[in-house]
């Protein structure tokens, strides 16, 4: 498996790990709807939360957050369409971003960044 991909499994792991012990309870895990993949779908206090991960080795081209930019917010939000539609779910919904920044000596920094942006208008 590739360096990125093992990267990747390995903080989505302890994203969903994070999750977990905050009392979050995890839906769906790398959930896709056309293009579109949420890494976790969470559910806590009548609320969807709809959770990218993404993970850096080191933030010389920013953090790891920085790299959730607009097309992939608009991917986001159509996946999450569908996923309120087939889930029927008539509560409120969250974009979150879980950020890990492992360094040198494998140790990390988890940010979990609550309402991370607000679906657009198309």
């Amino acid at each position: 498996m590739a360096v990125h991909l093992e990267l990747g499994r390995r903080g989505e792991s302890l994203a969903k790990t994070h999750l977990g012990n905050a009392g979050y309870e995890i839906l769906d895990e790398n959930w896709t709807h056309g293009k579109a993949e949420v890494d976790l779908i969470a559910y806590k206090d009548k609320v969807i939360i709809f959770a990218e991960v993404k993970t850096r080795t080191g933030n010389a081209f920013g953090e790891p957050e920085d790299f959730v930019d607009a097309r992939k917010q608009k991917l986001l939000v159509s996946a999450a369409d569908e996923y309120i539609y087939l889930m029927d779910h008539q509560g409120d919904v969250r974009f979150d971003i879980i950020s890990i920044l492992f360094d040198k000596q494998a140790n990390y920094t988890l940010k979990h960044i609550e309402d991370a942006f607000w679906p657009h208008a198309t």
